[in-house]
């Protein structure tokens, strides 16, 4: 039957009414169902679910440059079972003399790894589409955030094998003031959160392995020694290699490194002003071209092939001797405004060179700066 003013155009049919194509869902919306997740095993299955999925692909965006992701919170769900007192009132937990010392450790190595949980995920959530990170970003931190989530489940198990639970301590809040204070700035999140408190973590886990070791707990230190210690050096490499990759993609007059001061960016050497750093250094391709995504006629496939295909391309490794100072005299001027008080010796060297952190970064950090008095 035709309708008047000429026939109805079929549905789908060029120039046709076409039906509204879904949104789709992206790692980023997981990141925040996550933080939304007030129980810390529930939030570690589904950061293990989240990221297991994203790594195989069956999350094919990180997110949807069409519907801008929600802020994530400023503080992320956490249990009320969870006592959260000042670390100055914190109790002390001893040195693994006593069955109570250990518990208190393991209480205590169990509440860091479900904060670092959440840290994995608000750095997705809160920096990756803010700052059109590369895939490989995303990648690095979902299998943080993975790990993470697998430390805080054994070592949550562990506790009620011995009798406790967590939750059967009171806890303090650290780690997310830190996050606080870096929430505006993704280098100052990674210089404190991922290179100064994951490698400290590095410096004490061999001692913390000795003392469940000493006291009889042969299954505790097995666990930290295999599992959670070998993982952790990879964090930390993840932390100084994204700073490098920001301090680097500054310095090539990118516009979406918001977070690099100005006075920073003037440090960092001259670089290429194409977008591409060769010789197996760092490559970047197509940055900028995520600003023109639309939600086009083929809908959902067409937005993942122009994420794959604006997604900046990034391959880090070594890159010339100049750069690294630079970027080394950018972590220290980092560290120095973020960071309270100097680095704590003796350092981890084996564990942290491991990770692509010498030296050069930290000991300078070590001792405070004695600034210069005119005579």
């Amino acid at each position: 039957m035709e309708a008047a003013g000429g026939a109805e155009p079929a549905e789908g049919a060029a120039g046709g009414r076409e039906e509204p194509q879904p949104v789709s869902r992206t790692l980023v919306d997981s990141a925040l169902e996550i933080l939304d997740t007030a129980d810390p095993d529930e939030k570690a299955r589904l950061g293990d679910l989240a990221a297991a999925q994203w790594l195989r692909g069956e999350i094919p965006l990180p997110y949807d440059p069409a519907h801008p992701p929600r802020s994530p919170p400023d503080r992320p769900a956490r249990s009320t079972e969870v006592r959260l007192l000042p670390p100055s009132r914190t109790p002390k937990l001893g040195k693994g003399g006593s069955a109570q010392s250990r518990l208190a450790l393991l209480h205590s190595l169990a509440h860091t790894e479900s904060w670092a949980v959440d840290l994995s995920w608000d750095i997705v959530a809160r920096f990756g589409a803010q700052l059109r990170m590369p895939r490989e970003f995303f990648d690095d931190f979902a299998r943080v955030a993975q790990d993470e989530g697998r430390h805080f489940t054994v070592l949550s198990a562990r506790l009620r094998e011995l009798g406790s639970q967590y939750g059967a301590l009171p806890a303090h809040d650290g780690l997310w003031d830190s996050a606080m204070r870096t929430s505006h700035s993704l280098l100052a999140r990674l210089a404190v959160e991922h290179c100064v408190h994951e490698a400290r973590g590095l410096d004490v886990l061999p001692t913390t392995i000795s003392r469940f070791r000493a006291g009889g707990d042969e299954q505790t230190a097995k666990l930290l020694e295999d599992v959670i210690y070998p993982e952790e050096i990879t964090h930390c490499a993840a932390g100084v290699r994204w700073f490098r990759y920001l301090c680097l993609r500054s310095c090539n007059s990118d516009p979406t490194a918001s977070s690099i001061p100005q006075a920073i960016i003037a440090q960092c050497s001259e670089l290429p002003r194409d977008g591409t750093i060769n010789d197996n250094k760092i490559e970047v391709v197509g940055d900028g071209q995520t600003a023109r995504f639309t939600q086009g006629s083929n809908g959902h496939d067409k937005t993942v092939q122009l994420v794959e295909d604006g997604m900046a391309q990034c391959k880090l490794s070594d890159f010339r001797d100049e750069d690294e100072a630079a970027v080394i005299h950018t972590f220290h001027s980092v560290v120095r405004e973020y960071f309270r008080g100097p680095l704590k010796p003796p350092f981890n060297t084996e564990a942290r060179k491991a990770a692509g952190f010498e030296p050069a970064w930290y000991e300078p950090l070590a001792v405070k700066e004695v600034e210069k008095q005119e005579v």
